[in-house]
């Protein structure tokens, strides 16, 4: 079999440009490490029992207040301390729910009206699941704290908080 000159270009430059697009994709490859998200204190929170006005627990809290914040939480945490909280603020009472999307650990989650008063609490959080946490009734304040916190503090619906911003 004869191949003409045109066929003998084209067969050569097909084999080039295979070639080339072998070796270009043989660059090395970039390990990439996930970015490990940090706790960053944001303010200080204190919740109080509802009868006997005593403090229950003090958190150092991370606040939540704009719309990217709200809607990535904790999200892609590994680990948070005890004394670590979120404290998501929103501009007015109505009925909240949360998920656990992409929430890596367990999580007690407490609704507040505007008054600072638990109005609910959705315990243990079960980590990665999309299930709607509702609030039951209309929310200002949401914290998420670790999962088991609130029976082990003893927290309840009626009990009281108090927060400050650090700048």
């Amino acid at each position: 079999m004869k191949l003409n000159n045109l066929t003998k270009s084209l067969i050569v430059l097909a084999i080039s440009s295979l070639l080339l697009l072998i070796t270009s994709c043989k660059e090395d490859k970039k390990i990439i490490t996930p970015i490990e998200i940090t706790f960053k204190k944001e303010g200080e929170l204190s919740l109080f029992k509802a009868e006997t006005d005593s403090l229950i627990a003090k958190f150092d809290i991370e606040i939540a207040d704009d719309e990217y914040e709200t809607q990535t939480g904790l999200m892609n945490r590994k680990s948070m301390k005890n004394d670590n909280a979120m404290l998501f603020i929103f501009p007015d009472m109505q009925m909240r729910a949360f998920y656990m999307k992409n929430t890596l650990i367990p999580l007690d989650i407490i609704y507040l009206d505007n008054n600072n008063t638990i109005v609910s609490i959705q315990e243990n959080a079960k980590p990665l699941d999309e299930s709607s946490l509702p609030s039951g009734t209309p929310a200002q304040y949401v914290l998420e704290i670790n999962g088991g916190l609130s029976q082990q503090l003893n927290i309840e619906v009626g009990d009281k908080m108090s927060f400050t911003k650090t700048d």
